[in-house]
């Protein structure tokens, strides 16, 4: 975080959202610490085929463009405009009504003008009049219409990677123009002159060598499937059963690595674990596909495309009938609105059918993947799970509708289905925060990392807000929500904004409240080794 901002009250004294009186046309740029992400390494850039590999920094008057940059630029804006309808229809029919200005949680947190959904897809807009129509070619800036240069370029870079493709601004849009393919296309067009940051691309190389984001080998990936197996039966008393890259077998699970590797998603790891063997659900894991998560959606079409593909290729090697994903957000978007188009339907698969239930999960029948909630929650409507919800006495919980599963997927009740079924003590956030109109954790898409520390905060506000809002009126202490980014990266808009409150998914909860028919012994822990509060009480009454 930079110097300049070292708590809550100098950072919000740094808000002002009275339009500053300058020419928005005109690029005015501060690269200051924690305002902006390293740039990509070129090595990672050079295993992934990636143009104009090369040092340089966002702070540098030089960045040490291509001498033809402009010329790829205009040449990329050119395919996707004749490739994306879409593309050209959301450039021309803004009118600029400003329904989406204070929708943006980077505006909300910043104050920055250009940080409104309108005004950063104008940095685009601007261009496209000048070069890519009639009045623009003819009048310039008259008809709207901005030259291409280097500034330019540079303030697209700095605002499309302040922007992490939530979508709440197309909620609010009365055109349906969604800003978030802006900003997408912005990130290629970057990426064809070699602008790219390194917390997409390394994730990405990471991914095509290893199988996921964080470079896990095979034989590390089956370490930590140990240790969380030893972890359950810590627990439980249960020596559960995790199946890797087994053929044959009916279902194919796909997690977000941080699930097997990180805190707090450990925790929803055990509780997919002790689901699991509780059902003698028959699946398997894999090294290859070790990685939900799609990093590719905040880079390219194409890296899109090829990293959703990995997980098929081993639905198809392994011979399975339908896959299974993990509390993920940027797999589901992917998953659920591009592939289709992508990749094309999974015709070699089966639709999704629960073994426990019987359910057919028709809303899966051209992707063949299910998400755990769905999965869950028709668990539990069909009474097919044992549940202790008081073995969650010792939260009081508040969802966070991570904005992919929410908004790109309309996953909404199921979550809240489930909560409400294995804890007794849940409070939602206000209103206007949460469901289609959730605010986003402020470091999604490739922004979650330190050397951006205080945009993430700033992007944060208002969900920390809306977080500080039911802990001081209900005593809220843990926010949990489906997606592998928000769990890394709430903990700390959590501390900033609200102070104590933890995070945690779904199936963590689910995992303590579950009561399997093998335990060997009672269960005085949860699944972070904590005392259960049946527990606890009993320790004080002792005292």
């Amino acid at each position: 975080m930079s110097d300049e901002v070292t708590s809550r009250e100098e950072l919000l004294k740094t808000i002002d959202y009275v339009p500053a009186q300058q020419d928005l046309y005109k690029p005015n740029l501060e690269f200051r610490p924690g305002t902006w992400n390293y740039p990509a390494n070129p090595k990672k850039m050079e295993h992934l085929e990636l143009p104009y590999p090369r040092e340089w920094s966002p702070p540098d008057l030089d960045w040490k463009l291509p001498e033809n940059w402009k010329e790829i630029i205009l040449k990329g804006m050119e395919e996707r405009l004749n490739r994306y309808r879409s593309l050209r229809v959301y450039l021309d029919i803004c009118v600029r009504c400003g329904a989406c200005a204070d929708k943006c949680h980077f505006y909300l947190g910043s104050g920055d003008p250009k940080n409104m959904p309108v005004a950063r897809t104008e940095l685009m807009r601007s261009v496209y009049r000048r070069y890519f129509t009639v009045g623009g070619k003819l009048l310039g800036g008259a008809a709207g219409g901005r030259e291409l240069t280097e500034d330019v370029l540079k303030e697209w870079f700095y605002y499309y990677y302040q922007c992490t493709e939530c979508r709440r601004c197309s909620v609010f849009c009365p055109y349906g123009i969604d800003t978030c393919e802006i900003t997408m296309m912005g990130r290629e067009l970057l990426n064809l002159v070699g602008l790219n940051i390194n917390w997409i691309v390394e994730p990405l190389s990471n991914c095509f060598r290893t199988g996921n984001h964080l470079g896990i080998q095979p034989h590390a990936f089956a370490d930590t499937i140990e240790f969380a197996v030893e972890d359950v039966e810590d627990v439980t008393g249960i020596k559960v059963d995790a199946p890797m890259n087994r053929k044959g077998a009916e279902i194919l699970f796909v997690v977000p690595s941080a699930d097997y590797f990180a805190e707090p998603h450990w925790y929803t790891f055990l509780g997919y674990l002790m689901l699991f063997h509780e059902l003698g659900l028959d699946y398997t894991l894999s090294t290859y596909a070790s990685e939900g998560g799609n990093f590719g959606l905040f880079h390219s079409a194409e890296m899109m495309k090829r990293l959703n593909n990995k997980i098929y290729a081993e639905a198809e090697r392994l011979g399975v009938k339908w896959i299974l994903g993990g509390e993920c957000g940027h797999m589901w978007r992917v998953i659920h609105q591009y592939m289709d188009t992508i990749n094309g339907p999974a015709d070699f698969l089966e639709v999704p059918k629960s073994p426990i239930t019987g359910t057919v999960f028709e809303n899966a029948k051209a992707t063949k993947m299910t998400h755990i909630a769905e999965f869950t929650a028709d668990l539990i409507k069909n009474n097919k799970l044992k549940l202790d919800p008081s073995r969650n006495d010792q939260w009081k919980i508040t969802y966070h509708d991570s904005c992919n599963p929410a908004r790109a997927m309309g996953l909404l009740e199921e979550p809240r289905y489930i909560i409400n079924n294995v804890a007794n003590n849940f409070y939602e956030m206000p209103e206007n925060t949460i469901r289609e109109k959730t605010f986003c954790c402020g470091s999604g898409s490739g922004l979650g990392t330190d050397e951006n520390l205080e945009m993430r905060l700033r992007g944060g506000l208002p969900r920390g807000n809306a977080v500080k809002y039911v802990k001081d009126r209900y005593g809220v202490n843990i926010l949990t929500c489906m997606c592998a980014i928000d769990k890394a990266t709430l903990p700390a808009v959590c501390d900033y904004w609200a102070g104590d409150v933890a995070v945690g998914g779904i199936h963590e909860l689910v995992g303590n409240a579950l009561i399997m028919k093998d335990e060997q012994k009672p269960r005085t822990v949860d699944v972070r080794g904590d005392p259960l509060p049946s527990v606890e009480g009993s320790e004080e009454g002792d005292e």
